[in-house]
């Protein structure tokens, strides 16, 4: 299962904010700002630019070599990885229907309405 540390999921996060995507230097300003709540070390452009290069290797993100600096962008929608990291979970449980019913009693009412309207809407097939 392909999982983010820290560095990768606040980036992750920053390039699926970012619609037109990010340089290393503005995704190095991105996440000053965003962890300007919580003080940390500023991260260094090599090191940024290390942590996509690893995430592109991963199949996370692509690369726009058309201008300098290159530009990144996340491959998947955030809504997307989540859907896969559960059923990259649901797959490694020994019993899928227990797990399945597991989170199901564990969800809110609201979410539980959610649930029932997309498996109604669902093309059957």
């Amino acid at each position: 299962m392909n999982t983010l540390g820290v560095l990768e999921r606040s980036i992750m996060n920053a390039l699926w904010d970012a619609h037109d995507g990010l340089s290393a230097p503005e995704l190095g300003e991105r996440l000053l700002n965003a962890e300007a709540e919580s003080p940390r070390k500023e991260h260094a452009t090599t090191t940024l630019l290390t942590v996509l290069s690893r995430l592109e290797a991963k199949g996370f993100v692509s690369r726009s070599r058309s201008s300098r600096p290159h530009r990144y962008f996340a491959v998947n929608s955030r809504e997307e990885h989540t859907a896969t990291l559960m059923h990259q979970v649901l797959e490694l449980a020994p019993d899928r229907d227990a797990a399945l019913a597991r989170f199901v009693g564990q969800v809110s009412a609201s979410e539980a309405e959610t649930l029932r309207a997309l498996l109604d809407s669902r093309p059957t097939g």
